[in-house]
């Protein structure tokens, strides 16, 4: 049985490209991502293969991030740039050896590939291939993940944040990795589609004694709502550039030059950024693409908005750097909905933003 026929053969709903949106109770998955584990098929997240000598060094030139002295198994995010630093995409990138993989952001697949597809010349050693027909990827996120993953494989426990290795199921190699949490710590695992079925009875009988539940794409986006995490299509688009997007440990400032740099160096050494994203608490929802005011004044944009199985009101937004003060009121959208910052998203700035957003005039 493949995976997508054991999620139709359950008491799952499906979105349209077969992902599933929740497994019927969504406050009990939401809760369990907040407090134990869940694990989540997210295959929409498309895995592509690059190999060749400049496997690593063509996504280098054209990515934010430094990726010229990652060790085997080692993984960084990176952001690929327009002109104008505005962010075309982003992607989750592995050293595997012979072979490099970048794990997209859902849907990204068939877009990333046509733009590293672009950008090889014609003396680069480099190809690549979709592997999303061949695998599947499957993610634990939550406080127990990783307890749940090393009673999955023994052992893996010991990896290094962001690193990935092999683990060996039966004949095949499956691909495990650490990746940035949205709750708790968070781990993807890839294996061949028809291996994934399985592997994901096997993950959710290893995770019961820690209380682990399958768990759907709304709940993972009220959890990454609740932790200032930007989405593609929302926050990661042409109208921010990554710093403003709080990427700023996916953008080296040491590397040579790439699409979008000058910009974002300048940026960065003159600490000048118009805006910033913080996270937001409503007192009631708001749809995003909300104005936010602060003080009667237009601040910014709300880009993301939730209602949390437990009543609360969540957003992401990007308002002047100026009034990125957590603790600060702010309204909301025609209606004037009160709402509060309550954090910076991301990694956090360099201190001499966070000196300008405490001395705001």
């Amino acid at each position: 049985m493949l995976l997508n026929e054991l999620h139709a053969a359950g008491h799952t709903s499906l979105a349209a490209d077969g992902i599933p949106l929740h497994f019927g109770d969504l406050k009990a998955e939401y809760h369990a991502g907040l407090q134990a584990a869940v694990l989540m098929d997210r295959s929409h997240e498309a895995r592509i293969e690059a190999v060749g000598q400049d496997r690593l060094a063509l996504i280098h030139r054209i990515s934010t991030n430094d990726l010229t002295n990652m060790e085997a198994g080692e993984g960084r995010a990176t952001v690929f740039t327009n002109a104008n630093a505005r962010i075309l995409d982003r992607a989750f990138v592995y050293n595997r050896g012979e072979t490099a993989l970048l794990v997209t952001e859902p849907g990204r697949g068939p877009g990333l590939l046509k733009y590293l597809q672009k950008n090889i010349f014609f003396n680069d050693d480099f190809r690549v291939r979709e592997l999303s027909g061949t695998t599947n990827l499957l993610a634990l996120h939550g406080p127990q993940a990783d307890a749940v993953i090393e009673a999955w494989a023994p052992g893996i426990i010991n990896l290094r944040d962001f690193y990935g290795t092999e683990v060996r199921v039966g004949d095949a190699a499956v691909w495990v990795a650490r990746r940035k949490p949205v709750s708790g710590t968070h781990w993807i695992i890839i294996p061949p589609v028809e291996l994934a079925a399985a592997i994901w009875s096997s993950l959710l009988e290893a995770g019961k004694p820690y209380g682990i539940s399958p768990a759907g794409s709304l709940a993972y986006n009220a959890l990454r709502i609740r932790a200032g995490r930007p989405a593609v299509g929302h926050e990661l688009s042409l109208d921010y550039i990554p710093l403003e997007a709080g990427l700023w440990d996916e953008v080296s400032f040491s590397k040579g030059c790439y699409t979008g740099q000058e910009i974002i160096a300048r940026l960065e050494s003159r600490h000048r950024l118009a805006k910033i994203m913080v996270t937001l608490r409503q007192s009631a929802p708001v749809a995003p693409l909300a104005d936010i005011y602060i003080e009667g004044r237009r601040s910014g944009t709300l880009t993301s908005s939730v209602t949390t199985p437990d009543e609360e009101h969540l957003g992401i937004g990007f308002v002047k750097v100026s009034d990125a003060q957590p603790g600060a009121e702010v309204t909301l959208g025609d209606t004037r909905t009160s709402a509060t910052i309550t954090a910076l998203a991301g990694a956090p700035p360099p201190q001499e933003i966070t000196e300008s957003i405490a001395h705001r005039p």
